[in-house]
């Protein structure tokens, strides 16, 4: 079999970026073994314009979240799924600081206000009142099932664990039968033990979620506060997450449990009844910038990771960018082209 990429994981990046190059018109074969506690897989999609405790605008993001949107609307028109939802974002304020750093913020900000009513006053606890954010959702756990169906029904994916010590490189690359032109890898935490990626400079973090039911609260705005609550069908809520630099395993923790439940407890006034725990380890850069690229001395070999906690946001956008650098050689941006770390070992 003979294709123009060979793309190794189907998570944010591999989707977002295996849509992109079809779309292009090139020939694409996805391999990813199943994980269902990928970091993708148990995240809740967020799309949050601002970071921080002081309202800093996210990296790019007026220029990013217009290709964010029209991506996931295609994405959504092809597979035939809701994938993407635009959505309010009610950010309990903790302290009377914060409430003043948020009205000086919003001041020409289009996306960012201070709400006249208090829809939420019975259900929880703000004691020094809420900002309102301008946000999204992209549904995961509706995007990356259809998209891996329509892979199959394409004859486009490949169900199984990706053998390094199988591939051969050159000017192309073969995978046992199958020829590329490229080889992409979108392994996510895994790209740590890719012999050919290695050394690029990754941190890992181990977050946890909640999956809860709550009863008498009904919303379809995001909350937010110590912890985040994010609507996912009736009664149902994301909660999450957490962030452990040191884990021992990737399983879920009574520690990091006892810590969301705790932050449910700060927030809510009504009752609620956990049904499960996730837990998942998601890839960043060191400079908290996406990773991409082709080797500089297997050029046939690339990357496209490090997305980080903004991935849905910044996927749509690093991956045009990299189509753009795949097929018509224009140059990646310096802050997300893998250059930088190859550069600083050479030095």
């Amino acid at each position: 079999m003979n294709v123009d990429f060979l793309i190794i994981g189907q998570g944010i990046a591999g989707t977002v970026l295996s849509h992109t190059l079809m779309e292009a018109g090139c020939s694409v074969m996805v391999m990813d073994e199943y994980k269902p506690n990928s970091a993708s897989r148990i995240a809740a999609g967020v799309i949050n314009p601002v970071s921080g405790r002081r309202f800093t605008i996210s990296w790019l993001y007026d220029d990013i979240y217009p290709v964010a949107v029209k991506t996931y609307q295609r994405l959504e028109e092809l597979l035939n799924v809701p994938v993407f939802k635009e959505r309010d974002i009610w950010n309990v304020l903790p302290s009377e600081q914060l409430k003043d750093a948020f009205i000086e913020r919003t001041s020409g900000l289009t996306y960012m206000h201070v709400p006249e009513n208090d829809p939420y006053e019975t259900f929880l606890h703000q004691p020094f009142g809420a900002a309102v954010i301008k946000g999204a959702t992209v549904l995961l756990h509706n995007l990356l099932p259809a998209w891996r169906t329509w892979l199959k029904e394409h004859n486009a994916l490949r169900e199984e664990r990706f053998d390094a010590d199988a591939l051969e490189t050159g000017e192309t690359v073969q995978y046992k039968d199958i020829t590329a032109n490229r080889i992409i890898f979108c392994e996510g935490a895994a790209t740590t033990s890719n012999p050919w990626f290695n050394n690029v400079p990754f941190l890992l973090n181990k977050g946890e979620v909640l999956k809860v039911r709550i009863p008498d609260f009904h919303t379809e705005d995001i909350v937010k506060r110590s912890i985040t609550l994010v609507p996912q069908e009736k009664d149902i809520y994301w909660v999450g997450s957490t962030f452990a630099w040191d884990y021992k395993d990737e399983q879920p923790t009574t520690d990091k449990r006892a810590y969301l439940e705790a932050g449910l407890q700060q927030l809510l006034k009504v009752p609620y009844e956990v049904l499960d725990q996730y837990a998942g380890v998601r890839p960043s850069g060191t400079d908290r910038r996406p990773m991409m690229g082709l080797h500089p001395e297997h050029p046939a070999l690339g990357i496209f990771n490090g997305l980080g906690t903004k991935g849905t946001s910044l996927a749509p956008a690093m991956a045009a960018q990299f189509v753009a650098h795949l097929l018509e050689d224009k140059p990646l941006w310096q802050e997300t082209d893998i250059k930088r770390f190859f550069n600083r070992r050479k030095g």
